[in-house]
């Protein structure tokens, strides 16, 4: 059990505490708020920094737009696929050869370069004309399922 799992019985009934109601209550004169200092006196929003310059102030603003779940995919072309000596390419091949850097984990096919022969290459997307490729040289284009994991937030893929 742990202090956030804990919980009043069932039933009971705890008064809530009436501040600034007198020195016979325990909780008068300055109410639970200790003496002077500006959270006795009143309230500040929550990014006050004593007059500084404020943070959301201080810091160059970026024009644009960021799409908070866009996908990010590594880029790998005909051209490399050509290298790989297998008959079937997946992700796994083309990260153990070195195509796709380990944090991209979504995987694109693009068309620059020529393939001489069939191969079966898997990966979560291709550029129509990577298609036509491996499909004219007699071999297959698969799409992986991207999954939970294939959305990245923008901000770790600056």
């Amino acid at each position: 059990m742990k202090p956030h799992d804990l919980k009043p019985a069932a039933g009971s009934h705890k008064r809530r505490k009436r501040v600034g109601r007198g020195e016979g209550s325990g909780h008068g004169k300055t109410a639970g708020r200790g003496t002077k200092g500006t959270r006795a006196r009143g309230t500040v929003h929550t990014f006050f920094e004593g007059g500084q310059m404020p943070l959301a102030r201080r810091v160059p603003k970026l024009k644009g737009f960021t799409p908070p779940h866009r996908r990010v995919f590594g880029a790998v072309n005909v051209a490399d696929l050509a290298l790989i000596e297998q008959s079937e390419i997946g992700p796994g091949e083309m990260r153990s050869a070195g195509l796709v850097r380990k944090r991209d984990e979504l995987i694109k096919v693009l068309g620059n370069g020529e393939l001489d022969r069939a191969v079966t290459v898997r990966a979560h997307a291709f550029s129509r004309v990577a298609k036509d490729k491996i499909e004219g040289a007699g071999g297959r284009a698969e799409v992986v399922s991207t999954g939970e994991r294939a959305i990245r937030s923008s901000r770790s893929a600056r």
